[in-house]
């Protein structure tokens, strides 16, 4: 079963918007409003009958006519819709150059991770080659160690 209509009516001070929606939620989401507009008073629910009969003709269709215009309801026309507006120019190549600064960036680090590799097999080149440098040394030093105890006796 289909939710009940109810006809909501708000105002800026030089145009009614009329909605026949099921919610209030429903309602402003339709005038496209991300304020609570019931909530300030800015928006009620109405039971005029003219206003329910050309409402509900259009559901979820926003209506407009001038404020305070009672007698001229067959001026209630469907309101502008508003095409979302896109990002900018200026946003989209904001965001170019951030993602253009960011490959840079991890470029930059894969080199810095390449050239910390390099310098970790160095390191450990040269760690091999004092270890066995160092190994040889004691090897020669004991052994002439064991040589000077052997002559002295």
């Amino acid at each position: 079963m289909a939710a009940r209509l109810k006809v909501f009516v708000t105002s800026d001070g030089l145009t009614d918007y009329v909605v026949a929606a099921s919610s209030r939620p429903k309602a402003l989401a339709a005038w496209g409003s991300r304020q609570d507009l019931f909530k300030t008073g800015l928006a009620h629910e109405t039971d005029d009958l003219e206003l329910v009969k050309a409402a509900t003709a259009r559901p979820g269709e926003v209506l407009r006519r001038p404020a305070g215009a009672r007698p001229s309801l067959a001026k209630l026309t469907p309101a502008k819709r508003t095409k979302p507006a896109g990002p900018s120019k200026a946003a989209l190549k904001k965001v170019a150059d951030l993602e253009t600064k960011l490959a840079g960036l991890d470029a930059d680090q894969a080199d810095a991770l390449a050239q910390i590799d390099q310098a970790r097999a160095a390191l450990d080149r040269k760690a091999r080659s004092l270890t066995s440098r160092f190994a040889a040394d004691r090897r020669r030093l004991a052994q002439a160690l064991a040589a000077a105890k052997r002559a002295r006796g």
